[in-house]
């Protein structure tokens, strides 16, 4: 089993810039795919960025391409979410997952441990 905790989340003007953590617990991270999903109120879950258990293969969403990039450091057992160039349609609360031997998966059921979430909300 591992754990998820997120942070970084907070309030920011658009155009500026946040950085998630995902900080891991419990077994070996760099065994690990991760992603980053987003849930705004009201709509469901969707995909944000992955990277599969190896780093080879990341994967992002359109909406976030070329703004978005998605980081690991396997010694400190951390994923990180660089947001940049934000905009009020990126407000959710973000929440990373971890499947272990996993590909850059985009749908929810390819992961299996989930953090609780942390709010990022974008003011215009």
């Amino acid at each position: 089993q591992v754990q998820l905790v997120e942070s970084g989340g907070g309030l920011v003007q658009a155009g500026g810039s946040l950085r998630l953590s995902c900080a891991a617990s419990g077994r070996a991270f760099s065994n690990y795919a991760m992603g980053w999903f987003r849930q705004a109120p009201g709509k469901e879950r969707e995909f944000v960025a992955a990277f599969s258990w190896s780093g080879v293969r990341i994967s992002y969403a359109d909406s976030v391409k070329g703004r978005f990039t998605i980081s690991r450091d396997n010694a400190k057992n951390t994923g990180y979410l660089q947001m940049d160039s934000l905009k009020p349609e990126d407000t959710a609360v973000y929440y990373c997952a971890a499947r272990s031997w996993g590909s850059a998966g985009t749908k929810t059921n390819e992961y299996d441990h989930w953090g609780q979430g942390t709010q990022v909300t974008v003011s215009s």
